[in-house]
């Protein structure tokens, strides 16, 4: 196995590519009780266009996540069961690229590392179990719709992006998952399920050839083919839309206001694209920030406001949310300060006090076995280690985050997406 250390974060990471194509990565920690594994696909709930063996298919929304929920089925019950029969705290999620599965146990824990393995790579479907799922997750998609905040985010997404998938739910709609069947389940699972298209990260008091020996030991010896994966028309740098406004039931206006960025390339540079992103809104909207200051004295944002950057594979944006008598002047007030950096620049204490407390924050993060191990699989799926992050940070500068935040916060890459008090008067 190859042996990496990040000497800068006291970690070392183990890495082997078997013979079937998956990459394991092991993080021993021999001082702790608890071991954690994460087995995650590159397949996430945007992935709805693929090709495999030179077919197209265009699955409906939401297989991803059905998916998920259905592979906890095996022939001879239910591995949620199994595990915690073990002593596990198993679990699963499926976001807009990747789909994992994972577990924490003190006890038992190759044993449970085979029921991982097993049940994730042998899918198990059955007509009235696919139709009595569809129920179970029809209610999940009717609560997350009665979600201000979320439905809030995903008009933000429908207002940024014309044609790219991120505009849909991972979830799907209730329309769109009665058109899953096990068929279409199974097609999934063999165009995405394929070990050379997964990852296995382990943290704990393992031993990472064990980990591989295991990984043998139930996987298949060889790899399948992989999908290739189709999101549609490029998008154009602008946002499809600049404001969409909803009614529901909200005590206050919620928003969300968002940036449309370039897509990042892989490797290095996506993860680059990641940190600099990070730190341009630290120093645009973050709590010690010049603007950040200014809105909340004004009574614009309160505690609840936040923020973040997101990118992969044809997207990336900046967006900011929270609660506000008057969002669009949030927007102003963002598109001013951004004007304004991009004339005269960031206060150089600023951007060291930032740049010093978004390194000891990801450091912290190291401490979290399941951040650790997610992270490595999504840094893997995207071209690079998560640890790599170390070297970077001293080499990324403030010009850097001063020309993404002039090039990217401008009106035209600009969506705000509001949801109004049902009883509130309607503005002209």
């Amino acid at each position: 196995m190859e042996r990496r250390e990040f000497a800068m974060v006291g970690e070392t990471m183990y890495h082997e590519k078997m013979e079937n194509g998956l990459n394991v990565f092991v993080f021993p920690k021999p001082d702790f009780q608890k071991g954690y594994a994460f087995f995650a696909t590159n397949y996430g709930g945007m992935d709805m266009r693929f090709c495999l063996d030179g077919e197209w298919h265009n699955t409906p929304a939401g297989v991803a996540h059905y998916l998920e929920h259905k592979m906890f089925d095996t022939q001879e019950g239910n591995a949620l069961q199994d595990l915690a029969a073990n002593g596990a705290s198993p679990n699963a999620f499926t976001s807009n690229t990747i789909t994992g599965y994972y577990f924490d146990s003190a006890e038992k824990f190759e044993d449970n590392l085979r029921i991982l393995l097993s049940f994730v790579s042998v899918p198990w479907f059955t007509k009235e179990s696919v139709d009595k799922e569809r129920g179970i997750i029809g209610q999940e998609i009717g609560m997350i719709e009665d979600n201000p905040d979320w439905k809030c985010f995903m008009n933000l997404m429908a207002a940024l992006y014309k044609h790219h998938p991120i505009r849909v739910s991972v979830a799907g709609s209730v329309e769109s998952i009665a058109q899953i069947t096990p068929e279409t389940l199974y097609a999934c699972h063999k165009a995405f399920y394929d070990p050379a298209n997964m990852t296995l990260c382990v943290a704990g008091p393992v031993d990472p050839e064990r980990i591989c020996e295991v990984a043998r030991e139930i996987l298949p010896r060889q790899a399948g083919p992989i999908a290739a994966k189709d999101y549609g028309e490029k998008e154009e740098p602008r946002a499809a839309q600049s404001l969409i406004e909803e009614r529901m039931e909200v005590s206050a206006p919620i928003f969300h206001l968002g940036w449309k960025g370039e897509a990042p390339v892989g490797g290095e540079a996506r993860l680059r694209q990641e940190l600099v992103g990070e730190l341009a809104l630290e120093v645009l909207l973050g709590n010690s920030s010049p603007l950040y200051a200014k809105m909340y004295r004004e009574g614009l944002i309160n505690q609840g406001f936040g923020y973040g950057y997101e990118g992969d594979a044809g997207y990336a944006f900046f967006a900011a949310s929270g609660e506000s008598q008057d969002p669009e002047a949030v927007r102003e007030a963002v598109a001013g300060e951004a004007a304004r950096i991009g004339r005269e620049g960031v206060d150089k204490s600023l951007w060291e006090r930032v740049k010093k407390g978004a390194y000891g924050n990801r450091v912290r993060g190291l401490n979290s076995f399941e951040h650790l191990c997610v992270g490595q699989a999504q840094a893997f799926f995207s071209g690079y280690d998560f640890l790599d992050f170390a070297g970077l940070y001293d080499s990324i500068t403030k010009k850097e985050a001063e020309e993404l935040i002039a090039s990217w916060v401008t009106p035209e890459r600009a969506a705000l997406s509001v949801v109004r008090a049902k009883e509130e008067g309607r503005r002209d």
